[in-house]
């Protein structure tokens, strides 16, 4: 196994072609998708999809020099029954493939993840964009009822 202190500058720019092209047309066709859309300025890339229980989610992309970073904000910061809610978030984890939930500085809830370069192609793209969906929309409602209600 090669080993470089300077990330492949092709890998790079081979991983941004790939997200451009397959965000853009084979995951912007979807029906359950309603925006994708590109910061060249960071570079971000954003897919916003429909749900049940809430009226969208959206995913942020972010190449960065050897992986892909990707992150939905899930839920704010729980006022009631927090630990519970926790709890049950990382119980859910055991299940999941390619994402985990985190909790940020601010105490809100993310659904985060990354793949190094090297293994990203068009298969493990939509794994990844299936994982979070799935994890949104099996566990967003209970977490809303636990946490909200």
């Amino acid at each position: 196994m090669e080993s470089s202190s300077q990330p492949d500058p092709r890998r790079l720019a081979d991983a941004a072609a790939l997200l451009e092209q397959h965000l853009g047309t084979v995951v912007a066709a979807e029906p359950w998708i309603q925006h994708v859309e590109f910061d060249p300025s960071i570079p971000r890339w954003y897919v916003r999809f429909g749900c049940e229980g809430r009226d969208a989610a959206t995913i942020y992309f972010d190449l960065r020099q050897r992986s892909l970073h990707y992150e939905v904000y899930f839920l704010p910061d729980p006022p009631k029954r927090r630990d519970e809610v926790h709890a049950l978030l990382l119980r859910a984890a055991m299940t999941t493939y390619a994402i985990h939930p985190a909790i940020g500085t601010d105490g809100d809830v993310y659904i985060v993840g990354r793949t190094l370069l090297e293994h990203l192609d068009a298969e493990e793209l939509d794994r990844i964009i299936g994982a979070i969906y799935e994890f949104t929309e099996r566990w967003f409602p209970i977490v809303v009822a636990m946490a909200f209600r």
